[in-house]
């Protein structure tokens, strides 16, 4: 590996590429060892990484897979943070019978959870 190649922090990476919200959570994430760089379970924040390198680590409750492709300079907006990665998260097949993430449920559906609460206090 030559010197000159650009490196940065995995935790001000993550931040970089807008995975977490502050440069804290992220932290967080690779000093609970819930991180694997290239494999490896990380276990301080401060570990080192490059372009090339591959990432795995929770982000609420899925779990994504990146490849580095670019060491950030600054956490600009979502385009550029884009730029940085790859994504490789496989794709989490959907269930047909879950509700809309954020819809609104049904009138049908408010009046069974209103009838069931009923019941429940009864």
């Amino acid at each position: 590996m030559s010197e000159d190649a650009p490196r940065l922090r995995v935790d001000k990476w993550l931040w970089h590429a807008r995975f977490f919200k502050t440069r804290g959570l992220a932290a967080e994430v690779a000093s609970s060892g819930q991180l694997r760089l290239n494999g490896t379970h990380v276990r301080k924040s401060s570990q080192v990484v490059k372009p090339g390198d591959t990432l795995s680590f929770p982000q609420g409750s899925r779990l994504r897979v990146v490849r580095i492709a670019a060491i950030g300079t600054r956490r600009g907006p979502a385009p550029e943070a884009q730029a940085l990665y790859e994504d490789l998260t496989p794709e989490q097949p959907r269930d047909p019978a879950a509700p809309a993430a954020g819809a609104a449920p049904s009138r049908r559906e408010r009046d069974q959870a209103r009838a069931l609460k009923r019941s429940a206090l009864e």
